[in-house]
Formats: structure tokens, sequence, C-alpha cells
């Protein structure tokens, strides 16, 4: 049986569920956890008390306080240090001020260039155990010499560090000395607390059932792993024992108190995440990737490549018939001669622009599955963007008969079905079931059992397409009519002073004409509303035959009504005149309006109500600025209560405040309406609340804060432009089948659930990927392999009904080490970004973020346990496919979703929150590890792009100008040393001096530096959902500092640790559990 997903956690007097059924702890402690964590009480900012100093981070102390010494480079530190406090010291989880001490930790104050960051205050003791750590702490790969038992991945070793280094350069292998110290027994503040590893008793969610070191048992058949003892679980009150320690639980460097400089972890020994992507670039970059073969692992999606979509290498060439819409295959090619490819393995498979998955080689039984905690999980991206250069989606029309599905699973016709019995019958590959073949899709087969006709069908060969639908899967069994799109516009006094309303309605006269259509049509067919409002509703007439637009107010937002049905929903085209008047006339109509307070909720209800009396599905968009205070139905209030932040009621701060904002969602999903939000805050507007009806109905939230008309302009003009004019299924309905053996027990994403089956959006475009998480309930076949069918029921935008259908199949295996190598890190983390979002709004963020750190070191031992060759334990061995993920994992706990610190706004966590639930595996990629790129020195003669560096300060020079982008942000940093011939060809000015930071567009200038620079950052807008603003930050001034959060390897200024704290800790805990 699967494990159940998240649930409600207990009183910390219980043991903790974990997210998607991983379980967390060693049993029910004696006692409440009292220590510290990451970001956590004992980590927040206080004014340092002068002349004091307190130990906050287990690896090494806490900055000191008052100036740094000057004369030290800021940039190319080289005397950072990493390792674990003093060993006799009562090393608590996260250290803060002793009991009975009122010195609170220190805060690193803000250094310029000409400063170090951190001083150098490294005790002796905490040094000598240092060396010891970083000496006994070899990192190396598993190594040419695994043993045949091991079954490790063919090809080259994958080898811990960054840049291959010459022959002639020894890899780093420090000599090996004392192992790693255990951490005494904590006893924190005369409390002593369980270790908090993952609960190694565990089965199916239920503390206690299962044997001691349940998920980390030999297996039958495995190989035997080096130092993996079992570790029983004792309960004792004096349990020793290292606990998990998260380092960096403070912001800045690691704390070192003065003495002689100490070896440093060289970064670049450590695996790169930028040398990942480019070796991936420069093997399958530019290359065809062909998904004809199951369970291939895909380029990573920072590689650009051509996908092609073809069941044993068949070409098509569509025809669309526009009476019938049928498909008719008029040319095709096949390479049945080709040797490595068989029947076996070769069928079709989506592309990986359409599906990715956590792995690719799911482990055969539920047994290994838990062992190795990989999660097994899909993320789809139905609608995803196809290049011009790849084929679009075929349509096939089977007339009134529909889709051909199985009778007993309901899956579609695909390449998994089998036909026998001379084509009169066929086996469905997910449920095993026989069915007869409808006449009029009878087929012979050849002599090798296959259809003649397979290559002529893409159902039967191809692994996406799309069925015409037919009446059956209409609402009411009546054809749709085309979506409508209505404009909602928010005439509050801050919205009109500000310009806001003006730009709204000058650019929607141009941007009507751009609506979605269906490429053979001339004119889109959607219909298009407007309303305004702050306490109460405007609804406008804009009739063709009106030679003035009407305005109708609804008073009663109570019980909100469309006072008018005909006139209000119209085609732009015939109401081109009205509606251009109308547009005119909004800003100088409530040009002297002094209402300031607005009403939010009844402006969904009416647009839904609108959209519901025209028997149509559609999109509102909703331009909005405040807290909805005014009397009515969904009236929030100010709940921004910092106290609240590292405590078990932080969870309430991403939860609706009021019911009535999922029971509107569910309503609005019912009636196909999705909610676009527009945002311009300027103070707390309660995301969390507003934002819900726009997540679960598939729609996207845009925030723009204290907006600016000058500045802001042209990102918001840029997003709405996209928005409208986006490819969009509407009214959307979408279930996962599996094959015998597994099911999809979880789904994450903008998405709404009225049951466990069925994922309901009422519009889906396409940026919007759902992750969805699997589980065994049966051992799976090896020779079949485990095969998923993603199908979604949608409306297009001309009112056809169809469905679009994934197919992939993935393979099975009973060894662990094809499981790792199959792996892909990117898919993995967002998986767990999307779980662990999903769970705070249940669990506290510190069992989240230790729920996080546990499943790394624990997908890690166990590879090292069962498929590393036998080594030292003090070796750090990584998986090739998992070697960047403790830099990606580090990232994510140190998003502002997880930290849990009173200076990060919570709508701004919440913001955040929301977007990434909805993303594809590409947007989570960038917006975790960010995109730097040397601008300084890039070839302006080329057309390739500066090759990215890796996201640290180390990594900038006083010389050098850098841009950043991660998908939301977007900066160009500028060193005080900068060459005076790249400043003056990107900015036209003759100095860095002379440079401004108010700017947020670059000169368009006719020379080679502004025209390179310029198409960087164009690209970099294309390929997001999101227009970025750009920041302009000067080395040495404040501004500096929110660009620094971006450097995601460093120590974050609000307690997440540098990517080498990280990796140090998850090497400790790897070793607690080998040892």
């Amino acid at each position: 049986m699967s494990q159940p997903g998240y649930v409600a956690t207990p009183p910390y007097s219980q043991s903790q569920p974990g997210m998607g059924g991983f379980s967390t702890g060693l049993g029910p402690p004696t006692s409440s956890p009292h220590y510290g964590h990451y970001g956590g009480p004992n980590s927040l900012y206080s004014a340092p008390q002068s002349g004091m100093l307190k130990s906050t981070v287990p690896f090494g102390s806490s900055a000191p306080v008052g100036s740094p010494p000057p004369g030290i480079h800021l940039y190319n530190q080289t005397n950072l240090q990493n390792g674990p406090g003093t060993p006799g010291h009562q090393q608590h989880r996260f250290q803060g001020p002793s009991p009975g001490s009122s010195v609170p930790p220190s805060y690193p104050p803000y250094s310029h260039q000409s400063q170090p960051p951190y001083a150098n205050t490294a005790s002796p003791s905490s040094t000598a155990q240092l060396a010891n750590q970083l000496g006994t702490m070899q990192i190396n790969s598993y190594g040419p010499g695994a043993s045949p038992s091991s079954r490790m991945p063919s090809g080259p070793p994958a080898s811990f560090q960054g840049p291959p280094l010459p022959p002639t350069q020894p890899q780093m292998a420090i000599p090996p000395g004392a192992q790693i110290p255990p951490t005494p027994a904590n006893n924190l503040n005369g409390i002593c607390t369980p270790p908090s590893l993952p609960p190694l008793a565990m089965q199916d969610g239920i503390p206690g059932s299962g044997p001691p070191n349940a998920n980390l048992q030999q297996l039958p058949g495995q190989p035997p792993g080096p130092g993996y003892h079992p570790q029983h679980v004792n309960y004792g009150p004096q349990m020793a024992g290292s606990q998990l320690s998260y380092p960096g639980a403070f912001p800045g460097g690691p704390g070192q108190l003065a003495g002689p400089q100490q070896k440093k972890l060289d970064p670049d020994s450590i695996p790169s995440p930028i040398q990942v992507i480019e070796n991936d670039k420069a093997s399958r970059g530019g290359q065809t990737y062909a998904t004809n073969i199951r369970g291939q692992v895909p380029p990573l999606v920072t590689t650009d490549c051509v996908v092609q979509d073809q069941g044993l290498g068949s070409y098509y060439c569509q025809s669309l018939s526009k009476k019938t819409s049928t498909f008719r295959a008029e040319t095709f090619v096949t390479s049945k001669e080709n040797p490595s490819c068989t029947d076996e393995f070769t069928q079709g498979n989506a592309s990986p622009r359409y599906i990715r998955c956590t792995t690719y080689c799911f482990p055969a039984s539920s047994d290994m599955a838990k062992q190795a905690r990989i999660p097994l999980a899909a993320i789809v991206t139905p609608f995803a963007i196809v290049p011009p250069n790849e084929t679009p989606l075929y349509v096939v029309n089977h007339g009134e008969t529909g889709p051909i599905r199985c009778n007993r699973c309901k899956a579609y016709m695909c390449p998994f079905m089998q036909f026998i019995e001379g084509g009169r019958k066929y086996q469905c590959g997910f449920c095993s079931c026989v069915n007869d073949v409808p006449p009029f899709f009878f087929q012979h087969l050849d002599h090798v059992g296959r259809r003649v006709d397979h290559y002529e069908r893409p159902e039967l060969s191809l692994g996406s397409y799309e069925f015409v639908a037919t009446l059956d899967y209409c609402r009411n069994n009546k054809p749709p009519n085309p979506p409508a799109y209505i404009f909602m516009i928010d005439v509050s006094y801050s919205n009109i002073k500000s310009g806001l309303v003006k730009l709204i309605c000058d650019e929607l006269k141009t941007l009507l004409d751009k609506l979605p259509r269906e490429e053979q049509e001339e004119a889109s067919p959607i219909r298009v509303g407007f309303v305004t409002y702050n306490k109460v509703l405007h609804f406008f007439n804009v009739k063709s035959n009106l030679a003035q637009p009407q305005m109708m107010v609804v008073s009663d937002v109570g019980e909100v009504f469309v006072p008018l049905l005909d006139g209000f929903l119209v085609n732009f085209q015939e109401s081109r005149s009205v509606i251009s008047n109308l547009l005119d006339q909004i800003p100088e109509m409530f040009a002297d309006t002094n209402e300031s307070e607005t009403v939010f909720a009844p402006v969904i209800l009416a647009g839904m109500e609108a959209l519901k009396a025209a028997e149509c599905a559609g999109k509102l968009f909703i331009f909005h600025s405040s807290l909805p205070t005014a009397e009515a139905p969904g009236k929030l209030k100010n709940r921004d209560d910092k106290k609240l932040v590292n405590t078990d009621k932080e969870k309430t701060l991403f939860q609706p405040q009021v019911n009535f904002y999922e029971t509107l969602a569910r309503d609005c999903v019912a009636n196909g309406c999705c909610v676009n939000l527009f945002l311009f805050p300027n103070q707390y507007v309660d995301i969390a609340s507003m934002g819900l009806v726009t997540m679960y109905t598939g729609g996207t939230l845009y925030k723009y804060n204290n907006f600016q008309v000058h500045s802001d302009s042209p990102q918001f003009l840029s997003d709405l432009r996209k928005d409208i004019e986006k490819r969009t299924g509407f009214d959307a309905i979408m279930r996962v089948r599996t094959s015998t053996g597994f099911r999809a027990t979880d789904f994450f994403g903008g998405i709404y659930m009225n049951n466990t089956t069925d994922v309901e959006m009422a519009a889906i475009d396409c940026n919007k990927a759902v992750t969805v998480e699997f589980k065994h309930d049966d051992k799976l076949n090896e020779d079949t392999g485990a095969l998923i069918q993603c199908a979604v029921l949608y409306t297009t935008i001309s009112g056809q009904r169809r469905l679009r259908i994934h197919n992939i199949g993935l393979n099975c295996s009973s060894q662990l080490a094809d499981v790792y190598k199959s792996c892909e890190t990117d898919a993995l983390i967002n998986f767990f970004a999307k779980s662990a979002f999903k769970a705070i709004l249940t669990q506290p963020l510190k069992t989240v973020r230790e729920i996080l750190m546990n499943q790394t070191a624990h997908m890690l031992a166990c590879y090292r346990k069962n498929c590393a060759s036998p080594s030292a334990v003090s070796q750090l061995i990584l998986p090739d496919a998992m070697k960047v993920l403790p830099v990606y994992m580090n990232c994510l706990l140190k998003s502002c979703v997880l930290v849990g610190r009173p200076e990060i706004p919570t709508d701004e966590r919440a913001y955040h929150r929301q977007l990434i639930m909805s993303m594809d595996v590409a947007n989570t990629q960038l917006f975790f590890y960010p995109q730097l790129l040397p601008i300084h020195n890039m070839d302006v003669k080329s057309d390739a792009f500066p090759t990215s560096v890796r996201c640290s300060e180390e990594r900038l020079s006083e010389g050098g100008v850098f841009f950043l982008a991660n998908g939301l942000n977007m900066f160009l940093w500028l060193g005080v040393s900068a060459p005076p011939e790249v400043i003056q060809g990107i900015f036209n000015v003759p100095s860095f001096a002379h440079i401004s930071t108010e700017a947020t567009q670059l000169p368009e200038l006719d020379n080679p530096y502004s025209k390179k620079l310029r198409s960087i950052m164009k690209y970099s807008q294309s390929q997001k959902p999101y227009s970025m603003k750009l920041i302009i930050v000067k080395q040495r001034e404040q501004p500096e500092m929110l660009f620094r959060q971006f450097l995601v390897e460093d120590k974050s200024i609000y307690g997440g640790a540098s990517y080498v704290d990280f990796l140090c800790c998850v090497h400790r805990e790897i070793c607690q559990l080998l040892n």
C-alpha cells in the first residue's frame, strides 16, 4: 500500500508525519524539541550588544560586532572556514545565546569592498576540529573500480569536483585521519532531545510498525555496502548522537575567532551546477533527441535540442481537413532496420517538454522505493510551447464514435496497446484487459504482429497527440461556446491618481486586436466584457449598435447579480468603436473619485456569474491594488503578525483568512472561470487569501510593489500582452492513468481536486505544470516497465472540445544503481519544492525543513551503501546524476518561503509559494539557481552567449560587469573598476560614477556591447512567463545587498548556509547513517 501524503501535524509530543508519506523521526520524543532551527527563533535579528560575541552557527561562530578591519579584499575571499564547533562544547542544532545569557546573536554589518565581510575570529579549538574534519572528508567519486556486483552505471565515474583537472594535477583526496567525531548528546535548556533523523521504524505511515532502520535495511538481491550497520533506536532520555544540524543558521560568512589562517575547502573541488549544465550542452546540445526508446534520460532543461516524438523513427506530414478535422498521413519514413531499436523498448513517448520524471527507471518493488526514498514523480506541462522547428501535435478525429478506450481502465488508444487475434482485439498496456477493435478501426497485422497502418496513425506510434471529443465529453451534452475575457478594473482613488487606470485603458485599445485565434482563422472568436469597481460594481453595455457605452451600477455587493446579458460580452471587432469610447471615458468618469475602499470577492463572483449566464468558460483579468476592507463577502483585515514567524501558527500566514475564498474558488472551477490577478500593492494585501482563487483556477498572479507608471509600466504591459496572447485550454480536467503495480497518489500545482483522481482547472496555459507523485501498490514488471498516460480534456479558443494525450514509458529495475543512474536533479527539486510548499499549510516550517534535509541524506546514504564501491566512510560519494542535488536543495531551503524571518514580507513569501506551485522544471531550475553571466569579457562578434559562472561573490570582480536573472528578477551588477569602454558601450556615459541606478531599461545604442547585452536580456525575457524588471546595481552601494541574496552558493543574509557548509552538514548526516 502506498503511504499517505501530507497530513496535519500532531503536537510536538508525537512523531511528525513527513511529506509525501516520508517519515521524519525515530519515534515519540520524550519531550518537545527546544533546539533552534534554520532561520529559527534562536537566529532572529537583534541589535548586537557592544563588545560581546556569541556563537550561533554550528560551522564556526557568528560574525563579530563592529566594523571589520580594513585592507582585506571582499571578493575571492580565501579565509572562509567550515567546520563544527569545539569538540567538548554542547553543540546545539543552531546555537543561540546560552541559557541565562541575554546576549543576542550578532548580525553582520554591511561591508564595503575594502573590508572583509567578516573578521577572522576562529577559536583555536574550533580551528583544530575544522582541520580534522576536512582532513577526513575525502571528496571522491565512486571510482572506476566498482565491483561488478554493485551494478554501477556505465561511463566515466562522477568525480566530485568542478571542472576536470589536468592529468598531472592530483585529485583532491586529503589523507584519511580520524573520523568526524560524533556530536555529544544535546542537552538544551536541560531537556534532552532525540536525534532528528528520519524515522527508520515506520511502515505505511504508522510509527514503530517496522523493524529498526526499516528504510535502510539490506534488501534481498542487493549487493552489500560498506560500513552501513543496523542502527538500533534507543529511546533513553540521555540519547547520544549528533543532531541534524542544518548549518549557517545565521547570515554572513562562517564565524571565525582570531587565530592562524586555516585551509579552506576549495569551492572548485565540489560539484558545480554550471559544469554539469555546460557538459550536457557540449554532449547533447544542438542534436536531435528522439523519444522512441523507453526509459532514456533526456537532455537537461538548460540544453537546447530538437525533440522528435517518434515511434520507431517514423515521420509524419500533417494534413487536417477543415471539414472533418481528420488526420491523414501523407508521407512517412520508417527505420525498422535500426538494430538498436526493438519492439520491446521502442514506442511513442511524449517529449520532455511535456513530461519530465524524477527518475526514468522506477524501482521494481515498494521495498526498494522505501529504501532509496527517491520520489517517484512526473512533472507534466500539458500545453508546453513547441519550438517552430518541432512538429506540433496531430489531431485525430474518429467522428461520432469518439476516441477508442479500454473498457476496463478507460485508457485511450496509444502505442502501449498490443493488437492480437489478427487485429480483431487489442490488449490494454495499462490493465491487460482484452478489448474488441471497433469495425471502423480494424486493420490487418504484418508478419511481426504490428498493424500495417501503424505509422499512419499518431495514436499508435506517437507519444503525444489530440483527439476531437464528442458531445459525451461536453457539459450537458452540448457543444461549448467560445470563451470570453472580462476586464475588471479597480477605479479607487489610488489607481486613478497614479495613472494606472489610464495606462490600462490605453493599452487595451491596441491589445484587444491581439486576442488569440486559431491558425486558420482571421479573427478571434473570444468575446470581451468590461467592469469597473470600488465599493460598488459598474457593468458596461458595449453592444455594437450603441452610439455610446451604457453603465449599470450594482451596489448590493452582498448578493451580486449581472444586470445585463445582451451587450455585456461582445465581439471586439464588431463593437470596436463603442469599446474605444468606453476606454477613453473610464479615466475621466472616475477622475474626481475620493473612494479608497474596495471590494474584491464580489468582483470575482460577478465575473463568474456573467460567464455562467453566457454558458461559456473564460478568464477574468482583475487589476487591483489594496486590501479589500469594504463591507462585503470576502472582506479582509490586516493580519500580518510578525510574532507568528517561527511558531506553530506560522502556517496560518499561508492559509486563507476566511473560508469564503475556498468556496468561491470551487465555484469558479465548476463554471470554467479562470482568474488572472494583477496586483499593485503599496502595503500588505494578504496574497494568501486574495491569490487563492487565482491559484485554484489555473490563473496567474502578477505583483508590482509600489507601482510607478514611469518606471514599472514596461514590465506590467509586457506581462499583460503575454497573458492575453498566450494559448490556453479552458474548462480542463486532467486524469493520470498508470500500468499495474503503481498509481498516482498526490498532485501539486495550481489545481483544484474534488476527488482523488480528477485534476480540475478552469484554464491551463503553456506555462502551467502539474507535478504528480506515484507510489507502488504491487511489484512492477521489469519487462513491461512502468507506463503513464496523462489525458487532458479541454475547450479550445474556438469552442471545440478536445482530448490531449501524453504517454511515457519508464524502465523498471531491481537494482538500485539503475534507479540512481536515471535520476534527474532538476525534476527532483521541482518535486521537493512543491511538496514542501504544500506541506507548510499544515506543518511547522521547521518540520518541513528537517524532512528535506533528512531525505537528502537518506537518498545519498542509500546510494553509498548499495551502489558505491567499498571505500572509507570519510569519503563523500555522490551518484553522478545527483551530484548537484545538495546545492539545489540548499537553495530550496534558503528560499524566502522556507526561511522564517520577520524581515521578509509575508506577502512576498505567499507570492513566491504560489508561483512555484505552478512552475515547470525549467522555471524552478532557474529560480533556485539563477543564471550569472560575465558581460565585461563577452565576445561581441560571436552569436554565442557568454558561459555562466557560479552564483557566488567569489566569481565577481571589481573590474567586471555581470548579468543575473532568475525568471522573476533581473540585475546588472557593475564593479567599481569596470572597463570604461564597456560602461560607455552600455550606458553611453564616460565612467562608473556617471551611471544612474534609477533606470529600469538600457538605452538602445548602436554599438556591439549594447546590442549584445540587449539581445541577451531579450532572450532571457522571451524564455520565461514573467517579465523581469531590470535593476542596475553598483558595487559598494546599498542595493547590492538585494543582489547578493541571489548569490545562492554563499551564506544568505536571512540565515541560509553556504553551499560548502551545507555539503559538510550533508556529509556528516551520511556518515552518521553509515556508522
